[in-house]
């Protein structure tokens, strides 16, 4: 995909996020509108830094842009069934154990940090824990056969490379749903604005990273406010402890600041290159 049209298809699903948002507005109050939009905005950001650890994992492994559109699709796909089973079960949880939070919050905050001040990393993707599970199964091919998952050579099934990826990127999805789905439950708990807001987010990410695949040398300070946002819901969970409680359009405002400033200050000063996480 183009950049200029993934550009587009990118402002598209923003556009229908908006008009979505509109009619939560219009049919469920302004309370519910401000939680989708909150929600939208964190699911959004994190994402997005998501996607730069697809750019990794497709760099390690150099796969041609024209066979990456089919792998970020079923990504995509596995995502939104993934978030759908964490919501249920996190929603659940939090009913049942409301103290949860609290650790929600730890965690979020612990990952913020983390994010925050760990420094580059040296990941080995071709020798990752994934890899080596999937070679112990089922044999993967050093090359690959077009866009196959699996081929068969001399009455041998093999797996191949990209299959390898879809189960990394899957792999590192439930990662990031480990910090996503918390960090909305700081703004809502309620099923349909959670998962809707994560999924309008998820149905823009596969034209958001041919975008960044143009330009994330331009945003090497997102990573920053990514774990700002991870701080702050930590903080605004564990707070919860307390019966302090920061206003939704407050929390709002800090989100998009963080967001809009890691931005700002990414294009003003572009010097630091992005390394990923």
């Amino acid at each position: 995909m183009r950049a200029k049209n993934a550009l587009f298809s990118v402002l598209f699903w923003m556009c229908m996020s908006i008009l979505f948002n509109i009619i939560v507005y219009i049919i469920l109050g302004e309370e519910s509108a401000l939680q989708f939009l909150g929600g939208y905005m964190i699911e959004f950001s994190l994402s997005a830094d998501n996607l730069f650890l697809f750019l990794m994992v497709f760099e390690a492994f150099k796969i041609p842009s024209m066979y990456q559109r089919r792998v970020l699709d079923y990504g995509i796909i596995g995502a939104i069934i993934l978030r759908l089973v964490f919501i249920i079960l996190g929603i659940s949880v939090i009913n049942k154990f409301h103290w949860i939070l609290y650790l929600f919050g730890a965690v979020l905050l612990v990952s913020g940090v983390e994010m925050m001040f760990g420094g580059e990393s040296n990941i080995d993707l071709k020798n990752s824990k994934v890899i080596k599970i999937i070679e112990k199964l089922l044999p993967v091919t050093e090359k690959l056969y077009g866009e196959k998952f699996f081929v068969r050579i001399k009455n041998k099934i093999y797996a191949t490379p990209l299959f390898a990826i879809i189960l990394i990127i899957e792999t590192s999805d439930i990662l990031f749903a480990i910090d996503s789905i918390p960090a909305i439950f700081s703004i809502t708990t309620n099923p349909f604005i959670v998962y809707t807001s994560n999924i309008f987010a998820v149905l823009g990410l596969r034209s958001m990273y041919f975008v960044l695949q143009k330009l994330h040398s331009l945003f090497c300070y997102v990573k920053y406010g990514v774990a700002l946002i991870l701080s702050f819901t930590g903080v605004k969970l564990l707070i919860l402890f307390f019966d302090i409680q920061i206003p939704l359009v407050i929390s709002l405002l800090i989100i998009f600041l963080i967001l809009i400033g890691s931005i700002a200050i990414s294009v003003l000063f572009p010097q630091k290159k992005y390394s990923g996480i």
